[in-house]
Formats: structure tokens, sequence, C-alpha cells
């Protein structure tokens, strides 16, 4: 069984700021890629910004210099530091996680229950 548990979400006037985390939980043997995705009203849920293990970040264009992912792998978490936001930046953010359980032989996707961001004008 795994947890992938969000929490910093909010409503947050535009220029604003939020901070959110992602802790996985559960019979973990290694996670390779972590990430946030969104997902607002009427959309296809869309890439906000991926990390890998070791570090190397990837970023939608309409989030890139305002928005910070990070993780650490001791705790087995992921954030994301969210800067100058936006109204169109409100959604439903989702954790998501390529990890290993132990026994397993394969990687597998596993996903958050999603947190809601909304940015006022």
């Amino acid at each position: 069984q795994v947890q992938l548990v969000e929490s910093g979400g909010g409503l947050v006037q535009a220029g604003g700021s939020l901070r959110l985390s992602c802790a996985a939980s559960g019979n973990i043997f290694s996670i390779n890629t972590m990430g946030w995705y969104r997902q607002a009203p009427g959309n296809q849920r869309e890439l906000v910004a991926t990390i890998t293990s070791g570090g190397n970040t990837n970023y939608a264009d309409s989030v890139k210099g305002r928005f910070t992912i990070s993780r650490d792998n001791a705790k087995n978490t992921v954030y994301l530091q969210m800067n100058s936001l936006k109204p169109e930046d409100t959604a439903v953010y989702y954790c998501n996680a390529d990890l290993l359980l132990g026994g397993a032989p394969y990687y597998h996707d596993y996903w958050g229950q999603g947190t809601q961001v909304t940015v006022s004008s």
C-alpha cells in the first residue's frame, strides 16, 4: 500500500505565494521521478514540474521562473514553491511519483488525491 499525501493548497491573492508538499509512504524501495501536475475545470491534466532522484528538473513554460520544485529523498517528499501566482494558476494540483515497491519487479506511477489552489485577482 502506497500513499501520496499532499498539503499546502489554499486561497491566495494574485502575486502571492504558496508551498505545496507531498509525502510518499508505504513499502517503498525506491523513487525515480517525482512531479506535480494540475487540472483546471474543463481542462486536461497538465505537467507543472518534475524532478528526478538526481535532482534534474523540468518545468512547464507557463511556470518557469515562478515555480521551483525540490525534493528530500530521505523523507520521500517533493515540494513545489509557487511565487508570483496568477489567477490562471488556479487548479487542483496533483503529486505524482514513479516508484518501486519492495519486492515488485517494475516501477509504477502513483498519484496523490489532489489539493486545490485558488488564486484570486
